[in-house]
């Protein structure tokens, strides 16, 4: 594998915040900054990463309430990517969001968003967009196929499946996302998920209780 990673969770949902980075070139991304800013630029110091972009996967406060901060902190103000469009009124609402909750959290439209058929680098490897709604209307996911890696944020976790209890969430929707766009990928996908241990499709495809 090519990429390196490291997990920092962030905010009281202990989401899992990662760096991604080529450790030949030191370069990469941070994906879903939710919160605890200090705490992610602690990690980028610590493994020396060169931040070439802040992508998000959907608009809730733990996993974008902290994007612009981070942006504003970093070097050369890295751009951020993602999620779809469909989820701006979300990242829109995020001091909102957080104030619910007691948690510091900025508005923020990201530099480009993102759509199905899309793509972006993370650590010059190419990953393909997906958009995989039913969490929020927006949410996508990062997959490569040939490093058999995807991130999808808080669509699919080790035994269970994004929430859906929003006004705006689609549990038909959520299910056809996993099993028609991530699934088919192949057992041996490994992914990260917003919260807790990492997983494999195939692992998800037979034991998961929420895809059966």
């Amino acid at each position: 594998m090519t990429l390196q990673a490291a997990i920092i969770p962030v905010t009281p949902f202990q989401q899992n915040c990662s760096l991604w980075w080529n450790p030949e070139t030191g370069r990469g991304v941070v994906i879903d900054p939710g919160g605890d800013v200090e705490r992610i630029l602690a990690g980028i110091e610590q493994v020396k990463l060169s931040v070439d972009a802040i992508l998000l996967t959907h608009g809730h406060m733990d996993h974008a309430g902290g994007a612009a901060a981070l942006q504003a902190a970093l070097p050369g103000t890295p751009p951020i990517i993602g999620p779809d469009r469909r989820d701006a009124f979300l990242l829109e609402g995020l001091a909102e969001q957080g104030a619910k909750y007691g948690m510091a959290a900025r508005a923020v439209t990201p530099d480009r968003w993102l759509a199905e058929g899309d793509s972006v680098a993370i650590g010059g490897e190419s990953f393909d967009v997906l958009h995989c709604p039913g969490h929020t209307p927006g949410h996508i996911v990062f997959v490569n196929p040939a490093l058999k890696l995807a991130i999808v944020g808080d669509v699919l976790f080790r035994g269970s499946v994004g929430r859906t209890d929003f006004p705006y969430g689609d549990p038909d929707a959520l299910i056809a996302a996993i099993t028609e766009k991530l699934l088919p990928l192949g057992d041996d996908i490994r992914f990260l998920c917003g919260h807790g241990p990492a997983s494999t499709f195939g692992e998800e495809r037979q034991n998961n209780p929420f895809l059966r």
